[in-house]
């Protein structure tokens, strides 16, 4: 039946073209915008993980810059104990010099007080960020020898999020404590003491840092006693820079591995809402087609209701 209230080719052309021109708008945006999912409205479930795990990358990035600072924390205490090892085994050698008979001991006292500054001297700079692992007050207010770096964001499957540390202990590497406590003392002001070689034996208190070989009642007993104790002090540097060393590797590997990680999160949200841009373009042109022949064919069908007016003629 003809009519010419309803044109149904022309509803059914026109809802065709309709529909068209949606799905152009709809490819349009994705290409426009990268992505396939850019609005909720577009996938809630996979819009809702996306933005979830954005937002834990930025908290992994904030975790890569305290993995750098504690790096850096970590370097600095390194450098100065190795170059504290350096210093204390050059007054080992002044030792074992002063140990030869004549030698002139004030000479070699004098050198080695200059040594005893370069480590006092050492352990007050190396400071990153206000605060310094080599010289403490641990009687102070609030002291913690454990120091914590910030290494991991976590989210769990129930969605609570959690931080996880690197625990570094700092009481092996302190060079010198201000504390006055008997248990508050560094490598260099631990106090030792020796009784020296006199018929009436007299006790010498020394520490690497303050030790005198020109001082009273300082013979050569005492001075092989102050030989072993420095020598005794290289070793324990030599382990507090070992342990350094391994904390710094593996705040370096953690880091690396938060860096990895941020990459593959990237990549996971790339595959939900990205979109495939040459599915898109070839998309496109077939839509644009389909928006062509829907044209001609809603004027096609407007045509037809043209052929009724030559029944009246």
């Amino acid at each position: 039946m003809s009519s010419i209230l309803t044109n149904t080719s022309a509803m059914t052309a026109l809802k065709s073209l309709q529909s068209t021109n949606s799905a152009i708008e709809t490819t349009q945006a994705r290409i426009s915008t990268g992505k396939q999912v850019a609005e909720a409205s577009d996938n809630a479930a996979y819009w809702s993980i996306a933005t979830t795990m954005r937002s834990d990358t930025k908290a992994l990035g904030t975790v890569q810059d305290a993995l750098g600072l504690g790096a850096a924390k970590v370097d600095v205490a390194y450098t100065g104990i190795n170059a504290t090892l350096d210093v204390v085994d050059e007054i080992k050698s002044k030792l074992v010099a002063a140990s030869e008979p004549g030698v002139d001991r004030t000479k070699i006292q004098s050198e080695i007080g200059e040594l005893q500054n370069q480590l006092k001297s050492i352990a007050e700079s190396a400071t990153f960020s206000g605060e310094n692992w080599l010289s403490t007050d641990s009687s102070a207010t609030g002291y913690n020898a454990t120091k914590s770096v910030v290494a991991s964001f976590n989210r769990a499957a129930d969605g609570s999020v959690s931080l996880a540390t690197i625990d570094i202990d700092t009481s092996s590497t302190v060079l010198f404590d201000a504390g006055t406590g008997a248990t508050e003392v560094g490598l260099l002001d631990k106090e030792y003491t020796a009784a020296n070689g006199a018929a009436t034996p007299v006790n010498v208190t020394y520490s690497v840092a303050t030790l005198d070989i020109t001082a009273t009642n300082v013979d050569d007993t005492v001075l092989a006693d102050m030989i072993s104790k420095v020598d005794a002090t290289l070793q324990n540097l030599t382990t507090a820079a070992s342990d350094l060393g391994s904390s710094k590797q593996r705040i370096n590997m953690q880091n690396e591995f938060v860096g990895d990680l941020m990459n593959a999160i990237d990549r996971g949200i790339g595959k939900l809402v990205d979109a495939d841009m040459t599915e898109e373009s070839t998309r496109l042109q077939a839509l644009q087609v389909q928006q062509q022949l829907g044209v001609q064919s809603l004027s096609i069908a407007n045509g037809n209701a043209q052929t009724i007016l030559s029944l009246f003629r």
